[in-house]
């Protein structure tokens, strides 16, 4: 008897242009089994309510689609480490009504940039956590994903000591709710040796966070330097990382339940490099598998 192995959970980022009742089509399109949506424009303020029958169009699409995971992905504007009392408050309204919106689509998580603290580093951790925990007690159900960042400026989140902090200053009782998601080009940016030492990145988060935490991850090549905390994304194995990490990952039984959504560019044919990526990182699946990180 053949045993096969799972499928993994791959899939990008795709178009919610024409109502976000488009997106499975669109993950169907590229073969995908997992994708990431924008519930509403990501650059403006607009929050639209989702009619109802747009989540049924969306459910009945996605239940055909095969598509097995949607996680959305919030406003480019939300700020909730914000020393500004108003864009503070803006920012709560705004993520509130995406956990709505999560909700109401029946999407299990919205990952979420912690944001730009201005101010002190601290005090920016402590909005942030404020935020969260007002907006998980007034929406139940959906989680939040806190994404790493490359580290730019004032933005939180570049370290996993940073990210382990914004999930400790949450209530006990929000931070089941609360999870990971990092991004390889990120991670790059912000100094972890992804290119050379995959094995050493993940033991750190397990040391500080705990992988089981760690449910989505953006999988993205780099145009940046590592440490440069630049975030350029580029096509997988095309970088400055290269493509062993990517094989790593695709390999690792660890990983095997972690959503994998590609961010890459999608040049002047979105579905046809889409494409091209996703095929490029199941072809890595193929070969020796590693030892797992809960095994090492």
């Amino acid at each position: 008897m053949t045993i096969r192995a799972p499928v993994p959970l791959l899939g990008a980022h795709v178009s919610t242009q024409g109502g976000v009742a488009a997106a499975p089509d669109r993950g169907r399109a590229i073969g995908a089994t997992a994708i990431q949506i924008f519930t509403k424009t990501p650059n403006q303020w607009r929050d639209p309510v989702i009619a109802p029958e747009t989540v049924r169009a969306f459910r009945e699409r996605l239940r055909r689609s095969g598509i097995e995971a949607v996680v959305a992905h919030d406003s480019y504007l939300i700020n909730l480490a914000s020393p500004d009392p108003v864009l503070w408050e803006k920012s709560v309204a705004g993520f509130t009504r995406e956990l709505e919106r999560c909700r109401a689509l029946g999407l299990a998580w919205v990952v979420s940039h912690p944001g730009n603290y201005i101010d002190q580093r601290e005090d920016g951790i402590a909005r942030n956590a404020r935020g969260y925990a007002s907006c998980l007690a007034r929406v139940d159900g959906p989680g939040v994903l806190i994404e790493g960042t490359a580290g730019a400026g004032t933005a939180l989140g570049a370290t996993f000591e940073e990210l382990a902090a914004l999930r400790a200053a949450l209530p006990p009782e929000h931070q089941r709710r609360v999870g990971f998601c990092l991004d390889t080009a990120h991670l790059h940016a912000a100094g972890y040796n992804v290119a050379g030492d995959l094995d050493g990145v993940w033991r750190e988060f397990e040391a500080r966070i705990g992988l089981e935490h760690l449910r989505c991850l953006h999988l993205n090549d780099s145009r940046a330097k590592a440490g440069s905390h630049l975030d350029r994304h580029a096509w997988i194995g095309e970088g400055t990382i290269g493509p062993d990490a990517f094989r790593r990952i695709m390999r690792d039984p660890a990983m095997e339940k972690t959503i994998k959504i590609i961010e890459t560019p999608k040049g002047d044919d979105w579905m046809r490099h889409d494409r091209r990526m996703l095929r490029r990182l199941r072809a890595y699946t193929r070969g020796p598998r590693p030892v797992s990180v809960a095994e090492r």
